[in-house]
């Protein structure tokens, strides 16, 4: 069987160009990031789905007044297996949504039109926003699929192919939702692959995520006049301190180091500054900025934030202050167990496949394999990719597509 379905991989390229083209034409923003959501583009996906032979197709929108349509779709494509159901689904799992094209002076075309190249070291390559995040995953699963549906083969576990909305600003109207909502669609015993990162080789397989904490922190003081910092409190240095504090502060209290990441620490940056005063001579008296932290499993977000506090009352204290803090987002993440039969079984296809010997990671960015991973199962993050995400002329290689697509269906067929 195998054979056959990696035989009509390689003769099908076409169909991975075809469905990357049309999918890149369909600008699925999210409205965090001044965008219409998803909608049309899981619509022209469903439609694409029906009309190649895969049927058997689920939708759960999620209600959000600022998207288009007011909702936020999850697609589910199934293709029922051979093996009982006792046995579990095979999950693929890949999100519908992209990142805005930044400055498009950057790009060499329309970021919107994929364009399609022939590169003397890389061979085929296509062009465009979202080719490769997620676009790559997306299509290796649906290529996948149909090199079973098209020639009447059937999978030994049923699979399920979820194209999700959201993953780019937090997953609220994606995975976080179904498994809030829909958790039933998921059984401990499912396997789960989350194509959303790799390497050039195809040798990570992610199994383990920093739990991370986004904080926007405002400080409250006293407005003045430049020359009478007497008769104010400057929010702006007490902020200023706060962020060196809190950036010094936690790295030297929460100092473990952990191989499985890269970096092994856990990291605890300022970044986004919002604006104060509009000019020079006012001390200002409200600061507001944000903090990225990524922080081994080991750690508890909640024992960072008691941290967090006794240095926010020494702030206080200092500059004669109020400190507020808010998570913009929280996510703790449990591991996959190295010996899971989805890490197992994916090693031995990406062996068989790229001719690698994969290694175990961790990272620290946050995938949808998280909510998955708190429920009890078992995700593999996995891809074999150029890593062009989220820059101008962002590009995938043709070749991923197809070879991703043949790792996936030797875990469809469970060897």
């Amino acid at each position: 069987m195998k054979d056959k379905l990696f035989a009509w991989i390689e003769k099908s390229s076409c169909i991975a160009v075809e469905l990357e083209t049309e999918l890149t034409k369909y600008p699925a923003i999210s409205p965090e990031s001044a965008g219409e959501g998803e909608l049309d583009k899981c619509i022209f996906l469903e439609n694409w789905l029906k009309s190649h032979g895969i049927t058997q197709l689920e939708r759960y929108d999620v209600p959000d007044e600022n998207a288009k349509g007011s909702v936020r779709p999850n697609l589910i494509a199934t293709i029922k297996g051979s093996a009982d159901e006792n046995e579990g689904c095979l999950w693929i799992i890949s999100h519908i949504d992209v990142v805005p094209p930044g400055d498009e002076k950057l790009w060499d075309n329309n970021p919107w039109t994929v364009v399609k190249k022939d590169d003397p070291n890389l061979g085929t390559i296509l062009v465009g926003r979202g080719v490769e995040d997620n676009q790559q995953g997306l299509v290796s699963s649906v290529l996948a699929a149909m090199a079973f549906t098209k020639q009447g083969l059937v999978p030994y576990r049923t699979v399920k192919l979820l194209f999700a909305s959201d993953e780019e600003v937090g997953s609220v109207y994606g995975m976080e939702w179904l498994v809030k909502n829909k958790g039933d669609l998921f059984k401990k015993n499912d396997m789960v692959l989350v194509p959303d990162g790799g390497d050039p080789k195809g040798e990570n397989i992610e199994i383990a995520e920093k739990n991370i904490l986004w904080l926007k922190i405002t400080t409250s003081g006293k407005q003045s006049h430049g020359s009478r910092p007497d008769l104010g409190a400057n929010a702006f240095l007490a902020g200023s301190d706060l962020a060196l504090k809190l950036h010094c502060g936690l790295s030297d209290k929460f100092c473990k180091r952990d191989p499985m990441f890269n970096p092994d620490y856990s990291t605890f940056q300022p970044t986004k500054k919002e604006a104060n005063v509009p000019n020079i001579n006012t001390i200002p008296s409200e600061d507001i900025f944000y903090m990225d932290m990524r922080i081994l499993p080991e750690y508890s977000v909640k024992s960072v934030l008691s941290e967090v506090d006794r240095i926010k009352k020494e702030i206080e204290i200092n500059y004669n202050v109020k400190i507020e803090y808010t998570p913009v987002q929280l996510l703790e993440s449990k591991p996959t167990a190295a010996q899971a039969p989805v890490v197992k079984l994916l090693s031995r296809a990406i062996r068989q496949v790229y001719d690698v010997n994969p290694r175990l990671i961790g990272i620290g960015g946050g995938t949808m394999a998280a909510y998955l991973r708190n429920a009890g199962i078992d995700c593999a993050v996995w891809t074999k990719t150029q890593s062009s995400l989220h820059q101008p002329n962002e590009f995938v290689l043709l070749d991923n597509i197809t070879g991703d697509a043949k790792v996936m269906t030797l875990l469809m067929i469970n060897e």
